[in-house]
């Protein structure tokens, strides 16, 4: 869960990826997106990425999002391959302060716009190309009007956006079961959507689908949770979570808001952003093509630690 801490954090963050294949690889080549960048409450001090074996090329941009990609080609047998990010990254506290979305508070009524009037109803309203792209169609999310339906038991006439946003994460927080059995990462938004389960990539891209259905941007957050152990009990390493949430525009004054319908809270300070998109498509870790190898495993393993 999100803390309520009004002081910056600084994390340090391990972000381990091993596949062992049953086979020789011949080739792989790979893209990476597990690197945060500076920008809005986020600083990143420093990153740095190993991979092994040690690729015969590799090369950084930034991609249109601005997210820090990765790529890389090894070319020589191999039947493992690990690739590590460590960054030491800066999280200041958002400027709405976290809430958890169940609780009975609501925010005062005019910390955000009412959400009808950040709505366009015509191309030539269009004035922010940036923020508008994130109201229509995208790979994995397409606007239906069964989504919009969904959102309007939140989005009633003339309420807040922060507010209504905040009613619909509790509200798919309480009609959705976390299950990791339920969905793959191929599961359509349209399918998590009919069993009403999955995990926080499927939650936040319906609440993305139901944002947009009824005319708001929404867009994709890939990240990291920082994790709290029970009381008595040790941070065990390693154990924290890759992590996806929601970030709804509630007007200029406010702008990017983000919403973690897997916990029903506001994003706060163990929220640790790395990449924004349209959808899981736009931000996928890791993904790559490899020549060879037969089956493989693979182990994912997350620290992330306040320093």
């Amino acid at each position: 869960m999100s803390g309520n801490g009004s002081t910056e954090i600084t994390y340090k963050v391990r972000h381990r990826t091993e596949y062992r294949y049953s086979g020789n690889v011949a080739v792989c080549h790979n893209q990476i997106r597990m690197q945060p960048v500076t920008g809005g409450n986020v600083t990143c001090h420093q990153t740095e990425l190993t991979v092994a074996p040690e690729p015969a090329s590799r090369d950084e941009h930034f991609d249109y999002f601005g997210n820090r990609v990765i790529t890389f080609s090894i070319e020589a047998l191999h039947k493992s391959l690990v690739v590590e990010a460590e960054s030491l990254v800066q999280i200041a506290p958002p400027r709405i302060a976290p809430q958890k979305a169940d609780s009975k508070q609501s925010p005062p009524p005019d910390v955000s716009p009412n959400w009808e009037s950040l709505l366009i109803r015509s191309p030539l309203e269009a004035s922010h190309p940036l923020i508008d792209e994130h109201r229509f169609a995208s790979p994995r999310i397409v606007p239906a009007d069964h989504f919009a339906e969904y959102a309007r038991g939140a989005f009633t006439v003339q309420r807040g956006v922060v507010d209504a946003a905040l009613d619909l994460t509790r509200r798919i927080h309480a009609d959705f079961k976390y299950d990791t059995t339920a969905t793959t990462v191929q599961t359509t938004t349209e399918k998590a959507f009919e069993i009403r389960a999955g995990v926080c990539q499927d939650f936040a891209h319906v609440q993305i689908a139901c944002l947009r259905s009824i005319g708001l941007p929404a867009r994709y957050v890939s990240g990291y949770l920082r994790t709290i152990p029970p009381p008595g009990k040790e941070r065990l390493v390693g154990a924290d979570e890759s992590h996806a949430w929601v970030e709804v525009y509630a007007g200029d004054e406010i702008g990017w808001v983000g919403i973690d319908p897997t916990n029903a809270c506001l994003v706060g300070l163990d929220h640790i952003p790395v990449c924004i998109g349209r959808d899981y498509d736009d931000v996928s870790p890791m993904r790559g093509v490899v020549l060879g190898g037969g089956t493989n495993t693979l182990k994912v393993s997350v620290d992330v630690e306040p320093v």
